[in-house]
């Protein structure tokens, strides 16, 4: 038998440190290649690392919350024979940290970014089980992860699990809709919807201690860095207009009645995405990037979505948006948005963006200044879309109307095409056959 230490790898965003935020194995725990041993947290992404090994858990060396240096070992394990034995359908990158691993020297940290698809359907059917008598072990396709109040016995995976428990719903009490009675995302926000509504009702006690800490780290503190910068290196401009989006509201419910559309989300943010794609190519500039030395103009657009999530505010893109149908484009922004929320988005998923645009409606929000993302020189903020008074043909009539906001960079982009962006994004909200041309 051979001992092997695990180092915390670079998972592919140029970080150096990362918070355990839970393990899935405990020592005496036997581990295959590919199994899931733990989570992490780092400053753009939750992310879910494999065993390089097969063996027995000897030690886990860093504690849930502790924030562990990329390259620092974090679990030890025994292995069975004199060498790592990967397991045939393990992945290259997995297959490589296996590989280089001997007793006498630390394996180098090796960059897990994209150890693929085959890797993640192996480890979401490895979850563990326990009996309140047994030690636990890993069963396969088990959707079962016990623990003290989170619902133990019920069927959910361990992504939902981490949303009802951001979102302080218990698993035992929400009603299950998906296969084999397992507990689905949409099931934990309905259950937390109810749970706000009746929490409502009352007035919360002041909590008995005086004031929270908490702690500056993980996605926080990258937010944080990330407008500290973002504000105080490119001087932000906004532009601002009031749009009659009673058509697109038509639109929009159009394409729900439509069987094409059957089963696909669709809401004023669908055009509203749509629109900038049009209005991007009419005016390139807005899709770019400031290097100090050059202006890149990208002529793709890999459009972010600003996703409110448990863990805070995270910016996916869709990538090559402008290749995509209306439809598909909105398959895309629903898979976008339904996995930021489960804290599955990879820093693959959220790097390389040339513009973003965030739904401040969706709060219930008119309007508002977004700072721009870090590298990109335009941003587009949506607002609420409500009845108002609108001077339509010279009478006073009800019309459905939203306030477009949009802030860039005036190092890159003059007033003249911000303003010439926002008229046409303001163009198609008004009259989407627009997008027809």
């Amino acid at each position: 038998m051979a001992q092997f230490t695990f180092p915390l790898p670079d998972v592919g965003e140029g970080l150096t440190e990362a918070e355990i935020v839970q393990w899935r194995v405990k020592p005496g725990d036997h581990v295959a290649v590919n199994q899931i041993v733990c989570e992490i947290e780092t400053a753009k992404s939750l992310v879910e690392l494999p065993s390089p090994f097969v063996g027995v858990v000897h030690e886990l060396l860093a504690q849930e919350g502790d924030t562990v240096q990329v390259g620092s070992p974090i679990i030890s394990v025994t292995g069975e024979g004199d060498e790592p034995e990967p397991d045939t359908g393990a992945t290259q990158a997995v297959a490589d940290v296996a590989g280089s691993v001997s007793q006498e020297e630390t394996p180098p940290v090796k960059n897990l970014v994209g150890y693929g698809a085959g890797a993640t359907d192996v480890a979401s059917r490895r979850r563990r089980t326990q009996a309140s008598t047994a030690p636990q072990t890993v069963a396969e396709g088990s959707l079962v992860t016990p623990g003290a109040g989170d619902g133990g016995s019920v069927l959910a995976k361990p992504p939902i699990r981490k949303l009802a428990k951001d979102l302080g719903v218990e698993l035992a009490g929400v009603t299950p809709t998906g296969p084999s009675g397992e507990v689905l995302r949409e099931d934990v926000i309905r259950e937390a919807g109810q749970a706000t509504v009746f929490k409502n009702l009352e007035t919360p006690a002041w909590p008995e201690n005086r004031e929270d800490r908490i702690p500056v780290k993980g996605v926080r503190k990258a937010i944080a860095q990330a407008m500290v910068k973002s504000m105080f290196t490119a001087p932000h401009v906004s532009v601002f207009v009031d749009v009659d989006a009673t058509r697109t509201m038509d639109f929009v419910k159009r394409l729900k009645s439509s069987p094409d559309f059957a089963g696909v989300k669709v809401s004023p943010l669908l055009v509203m995405v749509k629109a900038m794609i049009w209005a991007v190519q009419r005016n390139p500039t807005v899709n770019s990037t400031w290097t100090d030395e050059e202006i890149i103009v990208h002529h793709y657009v890999n459009l972010g979505v600003a996703a409110a999530t448990p863990r805070g505010l995270i910016v996916p893109n869709v990538k090559d948006a402008q290749n995509l149908s209306l439809k598909n484009l909105a398959l895309a922004l629903e898979q976008l948005t339904n996995t930021a929320r489960e804290g599955r988005t990879t820093p693959e998923d959220m790097s390389n963006g040339t513009i973003t645009i965030t739904n401040l409606g969706s709060f219930g929000v008119d309007t508002g200044t977004p700072i721009l993302n870090p590298g990109e020189v335009s941003i587009v903020a949506l607002g609420t879309i409500k009845p108002k008074p609108w001077i339509v043909e010279g009478e006073v009539r009800s019309r459905m109307v939203t306030t477009v906001a949009a802030s860039f960079d005036h190092r890159v982009v003059d007033g003249d095409v911000a303003s010439r962006f926002v008229a046409d994004l303001a163009s198609v909200m008004e009259e989407p056959a627009l997008l027809l041309d």
